[in-house]
């Protein structure tokens, strides 16, 4: 159950990730103690990890990073820490985890946009192919809201459709979740628009709260603090069935549009990383994603989760793209062209 209570928004209570996130871009989270490595570490090595992110700091899958980093850092007697290395939607740190050495001290909070629609906007040669990875874990998964100024005059998809004039939507980056739905909801809707790309939801929500666009699709937890304050007006979820915390909002599918689109993470080691290394990461996951902390993290924030071992979560992701794959062909969509 998602809790509607007050201190959602990308809330890290009980994480300690408040003061985390006053290091810099490629700091990491705080040494609680039990990051200092040496003969008694438990993990194999007993050298720090670097846990990759491919975002900036302060966004949703940065602060996800914090707050799985921190507690696993406590479990496994060794310090992780948070690297910011954005770029092209994770990109630059898939290809820097790919070349990596394979010891498990270096692993990346993966988003699974990249994974499986990043793929149909950029070449053969562009796409990462996580194939050539391992998957410690899944972790969760998140909705993307559909939000407009309440000064647009906008409050459905019929608003939208009925317009009369070429709409603006901002993205969180071409080849992203965010890209995907509005593209895919207005092909269906029959809705003229152009993609304003921006990169990450920080800015995409800037932009549609100042009017420089119509509307923007983001993340529904870091969302929901402006349109709970009323700056911002919900017209659908893409979600599959709707959010706890939105029961008034329909979904794009309930609207009308095949249009289920959801952001899913997971964390990745390199290739050949030992089997034993990724079970002891795997354990020390598992142990954080019991805990209560983690548990009202994702609560407060609106994350599904989704804890499935690497083959399901490969399955997860390997469907999407064919999904994906087969709409965008359907409907002519050509994310690559919203450069």
């Amino acid at each position: 159950m998602r809790s509607n209570a007050a201190g959602r928004r990308w809330s890290a209570t009980g994480l300690g990730i408040a003061l985390a996130l006053a290091l810099t871009a490629c700091g990491g989270n705080l040494d609680s103690g039990g990051g200092g490595g040496g003969e008694d570490a438990a993990f194999p090595g007993g050298e720090p990890i670097t846990m990759l992110v491919g975002q900036d700091p302060g966004g949703s899958t940065d602060l996800i990073a914090r707050a799985l980093s921190e507690p696993a850092s406590d479990d496994l007697g060794v310090a992780i820490t948070v690297e910011n290395k954005p770029g092209a939607n994770g990109t630059l740190a898939a290809r820097e985890l790919a070349g990596a050495a394979p010891d498990g001290h270096t692993l990346m909070i993966y988003n699974g946009s990249l994974a499986y629609i990043t793929p149909l906007a950029v070449s053969p040669e562009e796409a990462v192919d996580i194939a050539d990875y391992e998957i410690v874990t899944g972790i969760s998964q998140d909705d993307y809201v559909l939000v407009t100024a309440p000064g647009s005059g906008f409050t459905t998809v019929q608003d939208l459709v009925a317009a009369g004039r070429p709409v603006t939507y901002g993205t969180t980056g071409v080849g992203t979740g965010s890209q995907l739905s509005q593209a895919l909801l207005f092909a269906q809707a029959g809705v003229q628009a152009s993609a304003v790309p921006f990169d990450g939801g920080s800015p995409t929500l800037t932009a549609v709260l100042g009017g420089q666009v119509d509307v923007g699709a983001i993340q529904l937890g870091e969302a929901v603090e402006q349109i709970e304050a009323g700056a911002l007006t919900p017209i659908v979820t893409f979600a599959t069935e709707r959010p706890s915390y939105l029961p008034d909002t329909p979904t794009a599918v309930e609207a009308g549009y095949d249009v289920p689109v959801q952001q899913s993470r997971a964390v990745f080691a390199p290739k050949g990383t030992p089997t034993e290394v990724l079970e002891a990461l795997r354990a020390s996951f598992g142990k954080v994603f019991a805990s209560q902390p983690y548990q009202q993290f994702n609560a407060d924030n609106q994350l599904t989760p989704n804890e499935v071992g690497g083959d399901e979560l490969r399955g997860q992701w390997t469907g999407s793209l064919e999904d994906y794959r087969r709409v965008t062909e359907e409907y002519g969509i050509q994310l690559g062209d919203a450069q």
